[in-house]
């Protein structure tokens, strides 16, 4: 459940679209912005990594800089733990982000709140209040100690409940404190600032309240990003795995055990080097809310993978503009049903799926899974909507 993974660099192919704050970022500091192409076939602006820092990537994300995060590889078994490390990033800094957005709204409703803004009418404190980072630090300079302290009154009961909890493990006990700790340090200044100023008034302790249920509600919340990265990952080598076989037939088609084949490393090591040649790649993209001005898209997050190669980007046009006759749409368990026998992880993914569609029910995320097939092309195209 660590937000940031264990490696300090991840080596992954990204590319990285920034949003307008982010692009203005990069502008204002001399950086050159690339323009490339993304599977579904639109140019746009940003980024390219190869080789980073989690907490580079998540710095980004909790600054709103980033809009859409897009891999493309032949196989992605190798990279296993790299592209589970950087969904749950992606997903823990939604979380984070959001958090703070509910943590804002629920001490606004907080009634030593209202009742200051029925007294200062001409003063309030309200969803359009605005102060600049520099205003807000420099408020917030000398109120360490009460800082420190207010955080303790939030966490003590948390971590108290956490370590008396019979059905955790040592580890779990600890991750779970840990991650308590994460979301405590992503709350913003503004939030801070409106505790601070309200430490001493009557009815604080209700706002303590508001704010440790929301941390105990996102604790739950932030399990769905493991079951998250495991069913990219399933799909992505589900997908890959497709590739393989189909590239194994045309490379030997005299060969009867295709399975037996495949299982021999050198000969899986050439067929992927082949699909590289070929640009036969899975790709998989993260597409994040709707920016910071999105109105009840902030906690959006829709996670597409792409089976393709560059023939899907000439024929692409045509497919759309026949998509009705062409496009077959059903959810991912029935695209999972219908897959060939012996199709490898058919019931492993489902397993996957159900876990984390139950994961999301019980902690009000809504969950949406499509699968898109485009029967000119053979390119498939799933997408997993999450609203958190």
């Amino acid at each position: 459940m660590c937000a940031s993974g264990k490696k300090l660099m991840l080596e992954l192919p990204l590319k990285v679209v920034l949003t307008e704050e982010g692009a203005s970022n990069f502008i204002s500091h001399k950086k050159r912005l690339l323009r490339f192409r993304l599977a579904d076939n639109i140019d746009e602006y940003g980024i390219s990594l190869n080789k980073f820092s989690p907490q580079s990537i998540q710095s980004m994300l909790l600054l709103d800089y980033i809009s859409k995060i897009e891999m493309s590889m032949p196989e992605f078994v190798s990279s296993r733990q790299e592209v589970m490390d950087l969904s749950k990033i992606i997903v823990y800094s939604l979380l984070y982000k959001q958090f703070d957005r509910d943590i804002y709204n629920a001490i606004l409703q907080c009634e030593c709140v209202r009742s200051y803004n029925r007294k200062n009418p001409a003063h309030l404190i309200d969803e359009r209040t605005k102060m600049s980072e520099k205003q807000l630090r420099g408020i917030l300079i000398n109120k360490d100690d009460v800082i420190g302290a207010i955080r303790r009154e939030i966490l003590d009961p948390v971590w108290e409940a956490i370590r008396s909890n019979k059905d955790y493990s040592i580890e779990e006990k600890n991750v779970y404190m840990l991650m308590s700790e994460k979301f405590m340090n992503r709350m913003g200044l503004m939030n801070w600032y409106i505790i601070t100023l309200f430490h001493k008034a009557d009815g604080f302790s209700d706002m303590i309240v508001s704010i440790r249920n929301l941390l105990s509600s996102y604790m739950e919340k932030s399990k769905v990003a493991e079951y998250i990265s495991v069913m990219v990952m399933e799909l992505a080598l589900n997908n890959e795995n497709a590739n393989i076989r189909k590239e194994a037939k045309n490379m030997f088609p005299n060969i009867d055990d295709i399975n037996a084949l495949l299982l021999e490393p050198e000969t899986r090591t050439k067929i992927v080097k082949e699909l590289q040649r070929k640009r036969v790649l899975v790709s998989v993209s993260w597409k994040l809310g709707g920016g910071s001005t999105s109105i009840g898209k902030q906690g959006r997050l829709q996670i597409t993978l792409y089976n393709k190669d560059d023939e899907f980007q000439e024929v692409k046009e045509n497919i759309e503009s026949k998509m009705s006759a062409d496009t077959q749409k059903r959810t991912l368990i029935d695209f999972y049903r219908e897959l060939p026998d012996g199709q490898e992880g058919t019931d492993l993914g489902l397993y996957y799926l159900s876990y984390l569609d139950d994961a999301c029910k019980k902690v009000n995320v809504k969950f949406e899974s499509l699968v898109n097939q485009f029967s000119a092309s053979d390119l498939t195209v799933i997408n997993l909507i999450f609203n958190f």
